[in-house]
């Protein structure tokens, strides 16, 4: 079974693959919410997310992480946090419960489910749920992740773009950015021949961001590393 809360605030239970196969879980209202806790050193957010123009939100740092790195995927078109609950019977024949901590919905139509695990792994009880979620996801034709941080010169690289993530970074200038890195070069030469680099160096980033220039992000970001287009339409 699958129990979520709908665009108008209803809340439903339905069997699972009704949810995932009928419904728009990635419009739903998140089932659980994430309490603000004195002491803890990470509170719930929000997330504003380029790919649904919208902010989402997040209980934790890790989580947050991981919006991060859903909203720079080209094959993610919508996010949600805990969207869906979904529920099965255990030992005993007691119910068990559990509410991924993301769902994202791919350009191929299905969905994703995410965990997220701190820098310390994932408790035992998580990866015993994750069986049981990751079993769901596949007979709906989903896809499940239990993840962990992303290496840390990745998550870095991802922070900084992120924070060009927004439209007004790019200005118009993504046609030209695309016609200029036509060949690949390094990114200071690029910015060089486009102009002025107050203006133009955001809308690098911001290209970067949305995937329509390419760079290697496993390795240190700076002026020379060297970037190519990869596409020419408007970016999000």
């Amino acid at each position: 079974m699958a129990r979520f809360v709908d665009p108008l605030g209803v809340e439903r239970e339905v069997p699972w693959l009704e949810a995932a196969g009928e419904h728009a879980l990635e419009e739903c209202l998140p089932i659980q919410q994430f309490p603000a806790l004195k002491g803890r050193r990470t509170a719930p957010g929000w997330w504003w997310s380029a790919t649904d123009r919208c902010l989402v939100p997040y209980g934790f740092k890790a989580m947050r992480t991981q919006i991060m790195m859903l909203d720079h995927d080209p094959t993610v078109v919508a996010l949600a946090c805990r969207p869906v609950e979904l529920l099965w019977r255990g030992r005993g024949g007691r119910t068990v419960s559990h509410a991924p901590h993301l769902m994202a919905r791919l350009a191929d139509g299905s969905g994703l489910l995410v965990d997220c695990a701190g820098p310390s792994g994932a408790g035992r009880r998580l990866v015993r749920r994750a069986v049981h979620v990751e079993a769901a996801a596949a007979a709906a034709g989903w896809h499940y992740r239990l993840v962990g941080p992303p290496p840390p010169v990745v998550e870095a690289n991802v922070r900084w773009l992120a924070g060009y993530r927004h439209p007004r970074c790019a200005g118009s200038r993504l046609p030209q950015l695309a016609a200029c890195f036509r060949t690949p070069m390094p990114l200071a030469e690029g910015v060089r021949l486009l102009g002025d680099p107050i203006t133009v160096w955001p809308a690098v980033f911001h290209a970067l961001w949305a995937r329509v220039l390419s760079a290697p992000l496993e390795r240190v970001l700076h002026e020379r590393v060297m970037a190519v287009a990869i596409r020419t339409e408007a970016a999000r």
